[in-house]
């Protein structure tokens, strides 16, 4: 049995696992003011660029040509932040959002609007549909007052990967700014910003960079940044004005920053690069069939289709051959050193597996092990109960 003031194996979307030498990056401290501290972040905004461009790490050409296309900003905070520092930033007064939605996070961003007073429209979908692309053309052809659309990449309430390529391509040919959540998707698989034409991307540290949380990022097209002075409905939530500081003064950011969690960040970004996102990915890919496999001979079945389910956090319907509670089922799991996520879908019963971070599908054997025995022991307890109260 699992001590439980041990580290917990984090299976969840993030916060993570993160590795040892991430987490031992933060033992020292450092000066905002400071020149190396501002030099580090400087580095971690242009490699965050380098990864958004050149996702294979295997074309200096492409990047050289690019640099200058694309910014990248970070901001304090969780990745929400971020996005309601770009959504607040980049949506003028004479512009109209639509957001695609089908999940908690796409309802997230229609959240922040509502707050923010955005013109905006809700495009909604169920929860476990994919987006209706003929829905989104008719929409914009319809409506030529639609200036920005949003979209989350992989929707982390189910797992769902959604067509960013596609939409994008609609989005264009409608001539609008292009918004992706990539929260749960950056740095775990190849995202081209260029090649899809986004105008921002907003992603966390704490996701599938490895990082810890603290602050979010934007990967943004200058020509698309540099006009918003002025734009913000909120201080510190000023996407322009951070990134103006950070450009004018060498790295520095406007107020206080997470020093610990960017040095980690910069970390985990160096581990990224060596592992590369290729092989990431793989990683991901396999911790994720080998969960998927072995639940199903369990009984547990996996809520998306295999077409449209990310590597990143997997949902599953509550089995149906026991009696199953989520609540004594997680405390079971962390008692053998495994933390995983309630559902989030509104109109099924479901729980939810990460299978990002420092995870091996060694890791996945050792929780597949961990869940056939709660299972066992949850069965044989139902069945115990049962004689007791027919005798």
């Amino acid at each position: 049995m699992h001590d439980t003031q041990e580290h917990y194996l984090l299976l969840t979307p993030g916060p993570l696992t993160t590795s040892d030498t991430v987490r031992q990056s933060m033992l020292k401290d450092w000066c905002t003011w400071d020149d190396d501290y501002n030099q580090l972040v400087q580095s971690v905004r242009r490699d965050l660029v380098r990864l958004a461009l050149n996702p294979q790490g295997d074309s200096a050409a492409a990047e050289a040509q690019h640099d200058n296309a694309y910014t990248a900003v970070l901001m304090q905070g969780s990745g929400t932040a971020s996005v309601e520092a770009t959504l607040g930033t980049a949506i003028g007064p004479d512009d109209k959002l639509l957001i695609l939605s089908n999940g908690a996070y796409g309802q997230r961003m229609a959240e922040i609007a509502r707050y923010l007073g955005l013109n905006h429209q809700l495009q909604e979908h169920n929860e476990l549909d994919e987006i209706n692309l003929e829905r989104l053309t008719q929409t914009l052809a319809s409506d030529p007052s639609f200036s920005h659309v949003c979209v989350v990449h992989c929707e982390t309430t189910t797992g769902r990967l959604n067509p960013i390529a596609d939409i994008g391509h609609i989005v264009k040919a409608h001539n609008c700014q292009f918004i992706v959540d990539a929260m749960s998707s950056f740095g775990g698989l190849p995202i081209q910003v260029d090649q899809l034409d986004i105008d921002f991307l907003v992603s966390s540290a704490n996701k599938c960079i490895q990082g810890v949380p603290g602050f979010g990022f934007v990967i943004a097209k200058r020509s698309a940044l540099e006009p918003l002075a002025g734009r913000a409905r909120s201080l510190s939530l000023d996407l322009h004005a951070q990134w103006r500081t950070m450009e004018d003064q060498n790295g520095k950011w406007r107020f206080t920053s997470p020093t610990h969690v960017v040095r980690a960040f910069r970390q985990a970004l160096d581990e990224l690069f060596v592992e590369g996102v290729n092989g990431r990915l793989q990683r991901y890919r396999d911790n994720q069939s080998s969960l998927v496999a072995g639940m199903a001979k369990l009984g547990f079945n996996a809520m998306v289709d295999e077409c449209h389910q990310s590597p990143f956090i997997t949902s599953f319907f509550y089995p149906e051959h026991f009696a199953f509670e989520f609540k004594p089922f997680y405390q079971a799991l962390k008692q053998h050193g495994f933390v995983i996520y309630p559902g989030k879908v509104s109109n099924a019963d479901c729980f939810r597996i990460g299978t990002i971070g420092e995870v091996y599908p060694a890791d996945i054997a050792r929780l597949l092990s961990a869940i056939e025995q709660t299972v066992a022991a949850t069965v044989a307890g139902t069945a115990n109960a049962t004689k007791g109260t027919q005798a």
